[in-house]
């Protein structure tokens, strides 16, 4: 066996022992296994993209199947946050390049991901500022005043940050450095970076690193407007979030009779569940997108009904929530299109 495909082995074999580890919330097992191999000759950024990124994607599958609790997931993510330090401690490189601002849009609390982009950068000889999770675009904008920055990456993870995100960094440009885009939020093919104005886009942090080795450049074609947002629908909605989520509740306390039965936890459970309804659907109305919408229905279908709540839940979620936006014809439109997706064996009439 070569020495190539050993260490590849071993790294897969190190990542079970690693993703035990975490889910143990053994932070000093955790930060051996990973200074073991580093010092044994596997790379840091290795250790950074394929050790630590699966067992974190690992880790997010395992809590939507309801394996793992929200408080496993959260003592796992501060583990492996504890890993990169120590790697990153371990493996410190002196600057070679130009400065780099990476950071978490504003709203956007999944940081790790970012913070492993800011490590890889690191390595490769950039001087990094790592701002964190949820970063408000006009500190970002005083941060690049006070560093001068060659140019930002700015993480965002879920789309219903991408307003945000839009506002951060058409702020970033306008003060003449340019945006890096990566996360799962901006699409993973990167249209929504296109569709907002990046300057680049990056599927990984690898990929994310090699642009900035080669500069930034411009996407090729011009910045698309938004002229859909002229019908007002997402600000509507937006700032009726509050009011709309309370009469849905009250609706759906009489149209879904288990309700009844349920704990003050459930209750909070299912507000809470309504509210991420209306943020996804407030993000597909401003990209336009109704996958943005149809995609997070799907996903939080299985979610629920790994929680032991049945498909017709939802689906009378998303109808009530139809028949309350009645002056709203896109939003009803991706309704329309979400109970499908809830529901895609059933005939509907709405």
């Amino acid at each position: 066996m070569s020495s190539v495909l050993l260490a590849v082995t071993d790294l897969r074999t190190a990542g079970e022992a690693y993703l035990e580890h975490i889910g143990r919330a053994d932070e000093y097992g955790a930060v051996d296994l990973v200074l073991s191999l580093l010092d044994g000759g596997v790379p840091a950024e290795r250790l950074l993209l394929e050790l630590i990124a699966p067992a974190q994607r690992r880790v997010g599958e395992l809590w939507a199947a309801n394996e793992w609790s929200v408080a496993r997931e959260h003592g796992a993510t501060a583990v492996s946050d504890r890993a990169v330090a120590a790697i990153a401690a371990r493996a410190r490189t002196a600057p070679t390049r130009g400065r780099v601002t990476v950071a978490c849009t504003d709203g956007e609390y999944h940081a790790l991901p970012t913070r492993l982009l800011a490590e890889v950068l690191r390595l490769r000889g950039w001087q990094v500022d790592f701002l964190g999770a949820s970063v408000p675009g006009p500190h970002l904008i005083t941060h690049l005043h006070q560093t001068g920055p060659d140019a930002v990456a700015l993480g965002c993870a879920l789309a219903t940050r991408l307003p945000r995100a839009h506002a951060t960094l058409t702020a970033c440009q306008a003060v003449g450095v340019p945006v890096m885009a990566g996360g799962a939020g901006f699409g993973t093919d990167g249209r929504f970076a296109r569709l907002l104005g990046a300057d680049a886009w990056a599927p990984t942090a690898d990929a994310a690193a090699d642009h900035l080795d080669r500069g930034l450049p411009g996407f090729p074609e011009p910045r698309q407007a938004l002229g859909h947002l002229a019908d007002e629908e997402y600000t509507q909605l937006v700032r009726r979030r509050g009011e709309l989520i309370g009469r849905v509740m009250t609706v759906l306390a009489g149209a879904y009779p288990p309700m009844a039965a349920y704990r003050d936890d459930q209750l909070d459970a299912t507000a809470d569940d309504l509210g991420h309804i209306v943020d996804f659907l407030a993000a597909a109305l401003y990209v336009d997108d109704a996958p943005v919408f149809t995609e997070f229905v799907g996903w939080t279908g299985g979610v629920l009904a790994a929680r032991g709540v049945p498909p017709e839940a939802l689906g009378v979620g998303l109808r009530i929530f139809h028949d309350e936006l009645r002056d709203f014809p896109r939003a009803r439109h991706l309704l329309v299109q979400g109970i499908e997706a809830a529901h895609p064996d059933t005939d509907l009439e709405i």
